[in-house]
C-alpha cells in the first residue's frame, strides 16, 4: 500500500510545506483536506475519492474549496467527505456560505458513527476514535489484509491515552508533532504534541513505523522537531515531508 504525504505542516503553509493532506492514491482515500489538496489530481488512480476529516479547523478543511480544480484535472464519479456530524454541519454552514465561497463542489457529506466502520476498496475498512483537542477531533485507522495504518493529528500525545489501544500494532503511524521537546506547556495549551511523548505513544502501541507530521510552520531548518529525541525512544521514527511516499 502506498501513502503520499501531500502536506505535512500545521496551521498555515510555509516555504517548504502545505497543511495536512495525506493520500492513498490506489485506494482513493484521503486524510484531511488542507492546502496541499491541489496536488491530488496528479496522483489519484481511482474514479472516486473518500476524504476523512479529523476535525473542521481550517488548516485541515480549506482544501475542500479546491475540489473544482481537482475534479477538472482528474474527473471523479463520486466524492464523499466523512467526519463527525457537527463538524460537517459547520463546514456546510460556514466554509460554503455563499458569502465566503460562491458554489458548493459536488460532494456528499457522510457522518461517521461510533462502532460503524467504513468499507474501503480492496477489502479494507476505516475505523475512527476520539482524540483530545480544542473543539474535539478524531483519529483514524485503516486496515486491509496484510496492511494497516493509523492517522492521529491535533492532540497532545500521551502513552496512557485511550487512543493508544486503537492504533496498537499498526504497520504505520502518522502522528502530529507540532513542537520539539521543551514546549510541553504550549503543547498542552494548544492541544498539540512534543517529540518524545509521540515516540512514547508509538512504542506503547507497538507500531511498526512512525512518521511525524503537522509540524509548526515557524520552525525551520532540517530538524524542526528534534528527531533525535524521538528516535532515542522509538528508533523507527522519521520526519514527514511534503510529497514523501511511504510503502507499508
Amino acid at each position: 500500500m502506498r501513502l503520499v504525504l501531500l502536506g505535512t505542516t500545521g496551521y498555515h503553509p510555509n516555504e517548504n510545506g502545505h497543511t495536512p493532506c495525506m493520500l492513498l492514491p490506489e485506494a482513493g482515500v484521503m486524510f484531511d483536506a488542507g492546502t496541499a489538496m491541489f496536488r491530488a489530481p496528479r496522483l489519484l488512480a481511482t474514479p472516486t475519492l473518500d476524504i476523512f476529516l479529523s476535525h473542521a479547523h481550517l488548516d485541515h478543511t480549506i482544501g475542500l474549496t479546491y475540489l473544482f480544480s481537482v475534479i477538472h484535472q482528474h474527473p471523479l464519479e463520486r466524492v464523499r467527505v466523512f467526519g463527525e456530524s457537527e463538524k460537517l454541519a459547520a463546514i456546510e454552514e460556514h466554509l460554503f456560505s455563499e458569502l465566503l465561497f460562491p458554489a458548493r463542489p459536488p460532494m456528499e457529506f457522510c457522518p461517521v458513527e461510533a462502532g460503524q466502520p467504513v468499507p474501503l476498496a480492496g477489502g479494507g475498512r476505516m475505523t475512527h476514535f476520539p482524540l483530545a483537542h480544542v473543539g474535539g477531533t478524531i483519529g483514524f485507522r485503516a486496515d486491509w489484509p496484510g496492511h494497516s495504518m493509523a492517522y492521529v493529528t491535533d492532540t497532545t500525545a500521551d502513552a496512557g491515552a485511550a487512543y493508544v489501544e486503537q492504533i496498537r500494532g499498526a504497520d504505520l503511524l502518522i502522528h502530529e508533532c507540532y513542537f520539539p521537546d521543551g514546549w510541553e506547556e504550549w503543547a498542552a495549551k494548544t492541544g498539540h504534541s512534543c517529540a518524545t511523548p509521540v515516540a512514547e505513544v508509538a512504542r506503547a502501541a507497538g507500531v511498526g513505523r512512525l512518521v511525524l507530521v503537522h509540524v509548526n510552520p515557524l520552525a525551520t531548518g532540517e530538524d524542526p522537531i528534534g528527531l533525535g529525541a524521538a528516535r532515542a525512544v522509538f528508533p523507527a521514527a522519521e520526519l514527514g515531508m511534503d510529497m514523501m511516499e511511504i510503502e507499508f
